[in-house]
């Protein structure tokens, strides 16, 4: 299949050839056309290779050990640490957990920071376009603490409305935690302005970079973030890791989360001290091939570049929505690519969207259907389920043209 032209140095030729599933055919003649990154994106070679390396050569468990492959294994989990932090910017390693996905990290904040300062009648405001992993955990701790939940209205548009966003902070809430992009509207929110807006509440803010850190350059310190959130399996590394980046003063006033190895200064029969930060959050042996491998990932962002990446995908989903904006009886749901990330959710009349997937599938074209874990989003649209097209630095404008031919195609089939 051709490839689009290298535009502006970007040549995703070069950059398809570093991921071996997508020279895959679904079956004979029929290449694979992967545009379901959203839910998880492939891995290039360097990922795979270094993680093959690390169990061939390093394996071992970490911190204790004083033998070569243990200080090895340390060695590598606490590089990708840093790797991280130096990814988002952050001010030190130590700010930065490990967790198993983004929804660890988002309930690693529920369940230590707000059990210890959120009580009775205090408000968290969240937003209709929350991902479930960003709803789910306050409402059980609502449920416990008494808390009240609110949230920012979702305009027809796809945007959030942010007057409606001002009025709420005036109910002088304690934490504002929101998705920086939409994994189904595609919206970007003004992240840096809605922190900004928190903390002049007196609020603190929490944001889920599951969607954002993976696809443009997201920076803690310029945004001024108390807390973010992602995973490594959405940013071209394995699953099974993700990330919590906290302010320094709020890890270490924070309680541990889970009890166990590693978090531990001193047991007694009777009583413990936890560790310091980080450590103090990573209860047992860890996710340590799954760090080495999120370095790896890390490091090969960065040699194609976070902003080369943002640019082609907003060139990918511009052409995306112009194709499926021409088929009869599509609609696409979210801003327009202006305020939009590397999503296309649509509908397709008299078609549910499983069956789209379905039959888009028999033509080697991966896309997702469902409520995409967010339900609420769905029920404020009136939609049981929409069909979602996702993007990344590997896709190219004639898998576009595939998707389009093959929804042509459910068309007839649908008469």
């Amino acid at each position: 299949m051709p490839m689009a032209n290298n535009v502006n140095g970007f040549d995703v030729a070069r950059i398809r050839a570093d991921f071996p599933v997508l020279a895959r055919q679904i079956r004979p003649g029929v290449p694979l056309v992967y545009l379901d990154s959203t839910a998880t994106s492939q891995k290039p070679r360097a990922v795979i290779e270094t993680m093959d390396e690390f169990y061939r050569k390093s394996n071992a468990n970490i911190h204790r050990g004083i033998h070569t492959l243990a200080e090895e294994a340390t060695a590598g989990y606490e590089g990708a640490r840093r790797r991280v932090a130096q990814f988002i910017n952050a001010p030190s390693a130590r700010q930065v957990i490990f967790t198993r996905n983004t929804t660890e990290s988002i309930n690693l904040v529920a369940f230590t920071w707000g059990r210890a300062n959120l009580n009775a009648g205090d408000i968290v405001i969240l937003t209709e376009m929350e991902h479930h992993s960003n709803l789910v955990p306050w409402q059980m701790l609502a449920e416990e603490r008494g808390l009240r939940l609110e949230f920012i209205p979702v305009r027809e548009d796809g945007l959030l409305d942010m007057d409606a966003y001002r009025e709420l902070l005036e109910l002088e809430p304690c934490l504002v935690s929101f998705t920086h992009m939409s994994n189904v509207l595609g919206t970007i929110n003004p992240a840096r302005e809605m922190i900004a807006l928190a903390h002049q509440a007196g609020a603190l803010a929490l944001v889920d970079g599951a969607q954002s850190v993976p696809h443009f350059p997201v920076d803690v310190q310029e945004l001024d973030a108390d807390f973010l959130a992602f995973s490594a399996h959405k940013m071209c590394g394995p699953s099974g890791i993700g990330v919590l980046y906290g302010r320094k003063e709020l890890l270490e006033d924070m309680p541990p989360f889970l009890g166990g190895g590693d978090m531990i200064k001193r047991v007694y029969l009777r009583s413990f001290a936890p560790n310091e930060i980080p450590h103090k959050f990573e209860a047992g042996t860890p996710a340590i091939a799954e760090a080495v491998g999120l370095g790896a990932a890390i490091d090969y962002l960065e040699s194609v570049g976070m902003q080369a990446i943002a640019q082609h995908e907003h060139e990918i989903v511009a052409y995306a929505l112009e194709r499926l904006e021409e088929i009869p009886g599509v609609r696409v749901f979210g801003p327009s690519a202006e305020h939009k990330g590397g999503v296309a959710s649509f509908t397709l009349q008299g078609v549910h969207p499983h069956d789209i997937s379905q039959i888009l599938d028999s033509f080697g074209v991966a896309i997702r259907a469902g409520h995409h874990c967010a339900m609420p989003l769905h029920e404020k649209f009136g939609l049981p389920a929409t069909a979602r097209a996702s993007f990344y630095l590997y896709n190219t404008r004639e898998e576009i043209d595939r998707l389009v031919e093959a929804i042509y195609q459910v068309k007839e089939i649908f008469g």
